[in-house]
């Protein structure tokens, strides 16, 4: 602080009649602790109470004081200070406060970090010294990189406890690229320097960074890989030729190829140049499938020692064929021996394919020879048909053979028995024990006997 700066303003007090000298009061200092570096550091305006500052600025240097803190016995007189006043006193501290009048310096011009490839996190920290107070933003650095980080693949952050500089790596370094870099490293301070004070060619240090060369797995390209087949496609059927190469380019290492996950153990790689091919059909509806896309991941493994591995995904878009007949549901029905309305059940019809393969559906009995006709379906939509009587029959058990055939080129058929249980309405009480032997259609006694030949053939 400059000569004559005020410290602060003490005062004292006296019961005396303040019309009299009783109560005229003069002060002075009595004692200064320490008395260092001069036994005069400050001096009292006698009459106001003003402590200011006697010494010249660079005598009140925080970093050169043995002791930052002083403390001065003030004393007041009355009487105006005659030797027959009485005295009080008191101790008045003052604290030499830190200003930052020496900027931060590197302990040395040029460090050195390895890093290996592929790595980061922090890989070394620099060091500095700053002579003021450490709990202040006079002493906290900050650091800069100025130069030297065109990619943004390093940064650095302060050690609040040591205030070193962390450097980091945020991005992998490759070492194809580039197998060194060089940083120049600025350090400052939270707090301005005083105008007189300046950064100089200490607050810069230069940073040496050597990449280390790893072994790293082979890259697909693309990945993922996708193709698009249809669906049953012949066994040994050629989806692609994969494609992999090795970011370590100045070792010139050989790649094979595996299948890592195949879930539905449909494909086969060649290790040598990379040729997927199926060794089963393919199918869109299997469970393996979701929505119309099956994974496949392979694997590259290079000749290095270790060998590296990297992994490729195949994405596998598969056409729908009409593969997948439809079916109906339900099955069974229930209808009364006297019921007036002959409807007995709403037929639905699904398909596992997707359209073109699916809806409209025909719904149609399969090759009855009743000959007084007793059963009827017709088209409620294109996936519902209704079943009914043309007359009532009696209590019993029936099997109507129901064909249903989808919209695909060319359609697939299916047949399926609907059991239609003719019941007992009566009081309100439904029987449906069969009264009879289960009645069926001729057709349907016919495909029981082929069925019966075939098998003792």
């Amino acid at each position: 602080a400059p000569l004559g700066t005020t410290v602060m303003r003490v005062t004292a007090f006296d019961a005396d009649d303040p019309a009299t000298d009783n109560a005229l009061l003069r002060y002075n200092i009595r004692q200064q602790t320490p008395d260092k570096p001069s036994p005069n550091m400050f001096y009292i305006d006698p009459e106001k109470g003003d402590i200011v500052t006697v010494v010249s600025p660079a005598l009140l240097d925080r970093e050169t004081l043995e002791n930052p803190k002083y403390e001065l016995i003030i004393e007041a007189q009355d009487m105006a200070g005659l030797d027959v006043g009485l005295t009080g006193t008191a101790t008045a501290t003052i604290m030499i406060d830190d200003k930052n009048d020496h900027s931060p310096k590197f302990t040395k011009k040029e460090f050195q970090a390895t890093v290996e490839e592929g790595a980061v996190g922090v890989i070394v920290n620099l060091t500095v010294e700053d002579k003021d107070d450490p709990t202040t933003g006079a002493w906290r650095a900050a650091y800069t990189i100025i130069n030297g980080n065109p990619g943004q693949s390093f940064e650095i952050h302060t050690n609040p406890q040591t205030n070193e500089g962390m450097l980091s790596v945020i991005k992998p370094l490759d070492y194809e690229i580039s197998a060194f870099h060089t940083l120049l490293i600025k350090v400052e301070n939270e707090d301005p320097l005083v105008p007189d004070v300046s950064y100089g060619p200490s607050s810069t240090a230069t940073v040496h960074i050597t990449v280390l060369d790893v072994n790293e797995g082979p890259v697909f390209y693309p990945d993922p890989m996708m193709v698009t087949r249809q669906e049953n496609i012949s066994v040994g059927s050629v989806l692609l030729t994969v494609n992999a190469t090795d970011p370590d380019s100045l070792q010139h290492q050989t790649i094979r190829y595996s299948v890592y996950k195949d879930p539905a153990g449909w494909l086969n790689i060649n290790p040598i140049n990379g040729t997927v091919d199926t060794m089963a059909v393919l199918d869109r509806e299997s469970p393996f499938v979701h929505n119309s896309v099956y994974t496949a991941l392979f694997l590259a493994i290079d000749s290095g020692n270790p060998p590296a591995t990297g992994t490729g995904t195949l994405l596998i878009t598969l056409e729908d064929v009409n593969d997948n007949a439809p079916f109906i549901y339900p099955t069974v029905a229930e209808v009364c021996d006297d019921a007036k309305n002959l409807s007995v059940v709403i037929l639905g019809a699904s398909d596992k394919d997707l359209h073109p393969n699916t809806d409209p559906f025909k719904f149609e009995i399969h090759k009855q020879a009743v000959p007084d006709k007793v059963w009827k379906i017709s088209k409620i939509n294109n996936t519902h048909a209704l079943v009914s009587l043309l007359q009532n029959l009696n209590k019993a058990n029936y099997n109507l053979p129901v064909m249903v055939t989808d919209s695909g080129k060319p359609p697939m058929t299916n047949i399926t028995d609907l059991r239609v249980q003719v019941c007992s309405c009566k009081n309100s009480k439904v029987d449906c024990n069969a009264a009879g032997a289960l009645r069926t259609s001729v057709t349907f006694v016919l495909l029981i006997s082929l069925f019966s030949l075939v098998c003792k053939l």
